[in-house]
C-alpha cells in the first residue's frame, strides 16, 4: 500500500473525527457552557492519556520545560474556549474557515518564537491569507459577530500553541506534550465550571465522550498522515474539512452555504499552499 493511500486513510479518520468533536461541541452547547465542555473534554483526554502510558510507560511524561507546557496550554486553552464557544453562535462553515488562518498566522509568530526569517514570500503568503480573512468577515458590510472574533481569537491562540509546540518536541515525546497538555487544562476548566455548574443529562454523555475521544485522535491522525505523505497531498485533504461542514451544517442545522466564506477560505488555502510550494522548494 503506497504512502498516499496510507496518508488519505488517517486524514479520513481525522476527518471524521474533526467533523464529530464540532457536532458534538454544538449538540453539548444546549445544555453546558463552553467552561464546561473544556473541563470534560481535559477529564476525559487524561483518563485516555493515562490508559495509553501504562502500557507505553510513564517515563515518556519527562521534562525539563515546564513553564513552556504552562504558556503553551494557556495559549491551547484560549483557542479551545474560543473554538468551541464560536461554534455554539455562529455557522459551522464559519468556524472552519476562519480556522484555516492557522497557518497563516504560526508564520508572523514564528520569526518571534523559533527565530525562523520572514522571508518576502512569507510576508506575501500572510497579505494573502488576510485577504480572505477580510472576505469572510466583510468589516463595515455585515453586522460585527462576536462568534467570528473568538473564532479568530481562537485561530491565533492555536498558531501560538502549535509553534510552542515545535518548540517542546524538541525535546518532550508527543505523549509527555499531550499529557500535559490535559493536567493544565483541567483545573482551568474546572474552576469557572464550578462557579456555574450544570449536571449534564444521560442524553449529552455520549456527546461528551465523542469530544474528549475526537480532540485526541483528530491530531493524532493528522500527524501519522504527515509521516506518510508530503505536506502538498495532506493539506489539500484537511481542506475537505470545509465542505463536509458546511453540508453537516446545511442538513442538520438548516445553516445556509455562504458563497462569500467558502471564497474566503479558498483564497486562504491558496495562501498556504503557496508557502508549501515555495518551502519545499528550499528543500
Amino acid at each position: 500500500m503506497s504512502g498516499i493511500v496510507i496518508a488519505g486513510l488517517w486524514m479520513t479518520g481525522a476527518l471524521l473525527s474533526f467533523l464529530s468533536m464540532a457536532i458534538a461541541g454544538r449538540e453539548l452547547s444546549a445544555e453546558l457552557n463552553t467552561f464546561q465542555i473544556l473541563f470534560f473534554r481535559s477529564l476525559i483526554g487524561l483518563m485516555i492519556v493515562a490508559a495509553v502510558l501504562s502500557r507505553a510507560g510513564w517515563h515518556q511524561i519527562h521534562t525539563r520545560v515546564w513553564r513552556m507546557h504552562i504558556v503553551r496550554n494557556v495559549a491551547h486553552y484560549v483557542g479551545q474556549f474560543g473554538w468551541f464557544f464560536a461554534i455554539s453562535v455562529i455557522p459551522l462553515a464559519q468556524v472552519f474557515a476562519i480556522e484555516f488562518t492557522i497557518p497563516i498566522w504560526t508564520a508572523v509568530i514564528a520569526p518571534f518564537l523559533l527565530g525562523e526569517r520572514l522571508t518576502t514570500m512569507r510576508g506575501l503568503v500572510i497579505a494573502i491569507g488576510f485577504a480572505g480573512i477580510l472576505i469572510i468577515l466583510r468589516p463595515g458590510m455585515v453586522p460585527f459577530e462576536i462568534g467570528a472574533a473568538w473564532a479568530l481569537i481562537a485561530a491565533i491562540g492555536y498558531a501560538l500553541s502549535h509553534t510552542l509546540t515545535k518548540k517542546i518536541t524538541r525535546t518532550d515525546t508527543p505523549l509527555a506534550v499531550i499529557f500535559y497538555m490535559t493536567v493544565i487544562q483541567l483545573p482551568m476548566g474546572a474552576v469557572p465550571s464550578l462557579l456555574d455548574w450544570t449536571t449534564p443529562s444521560m442524553a449529552m454523555v455520549p456527546w461528551l465522550i465523542i469530544v474528549g475521544a475526537t480532540a485526541l485522535s483528530a491530531h493524532y491522525c493528522m500527524a501519522r498522515a504527515f509521516a506518510h505523505a508530503d505536506a502538498m497531498v495532506v493539506v489539500p485533504m484537511d481542506f475537505l474539512r470545509l465542505p463536509l461542514v458546511a453540508m453537516l451544517g446545511l442538513v442538520f442545522y438548516g445553516e445556509p452555504l455562504d458563497p462569500w466564506v467558502l471564497a474566503g477560505a479558498a483564497i486562504i488555502f491558496g495562501a498556504i499552499f503557496l508557502n508549501i510550494m515555495s518551502e519545499r522548494k528550499k528543500t
